[in-house]
């Protein structure tokens, strides 16, 4: 399936409800709730056995998306701001937690679950520079000259990117037991 062409139109997504999607191992769209369907422009059926990198926006650094699957493959927790893409090119940006399902009897990670919430105007004036900063760094040295900047700057800041996304998204109070209600509903 083809990658949209983004343009300047974000959905301002609503704060009441989350999206929901759900992997195999691979990274395979396996279910998405109907606020992911909606809000991503593409139907329940053109979700189901693509790969969730259909819904990535040009603008969000590969090592992210490194870190993050480097993280979930050994079944730790990552929370991270995100900016996604929608099938009519437009964005949103979310914050999104994991979970892995594993299987009981062979111990390996047999899905993926992502919980995904609105993320606050100020994570995203916060991390939007960063990112642009790491794109930019990614197109002429690669993901390797962007994991440098990326650990320079939290080494800079006396900081690691859990803790920085954790300051960002105020990941106290209502986003804590938010993500914990979900895992607890789908786990």
């Amino acid at each position: 399936m083809q990658h949209p062409e983004p343009n300047d139109n974000e959905i301002k997504l609503s704060t009441k409800r989350y999206i929901v999607s759900k992997t195999d191992p691979k990274g395979i769209i396996e279910y998405g709730n109907d606020y992911f369907v909606e809000i991503s422009g593409y139907t329940e059926k053109e979700l189901i056995g693509q790969p969730h990198s259909i819904i990535r926006h040009p603008d969000m650094p590969k090592i992210v998306f490194k870190m993050m699957w480097d993280r979930i493959k050994r079944n730790e927790n990552i929370m991270a701001v995100v900016k996604n893409l929608a099938k009519d090119g437009s964005y949103y940006w979310v914050v999104t937690e994991f979970e892995a399902k594993v299987d009981p009897i062979s111990n390996e990670i047999i899905s993926y679950t992502a919980f995904r919430k609105a993320a606050p105007r100020k994570a995203i004036e916060a991390i939007e520079p960063i990112y642009k900063k790491l794109v930019e760094i990614e197109e002429t040295g690669g993901m390797e000259a962007s994991e440098k900047y990326l650990r320079g700057f939290l080494e800079e800041k006396n900081t690691s990117y859990d803790a920085l996304i954790d300051e960002l998204v105020q990941n106290k109070g209502i986003f804590k037991i938010f993500f914990a209600a979900m895992k607890k509903m789908f786990g």
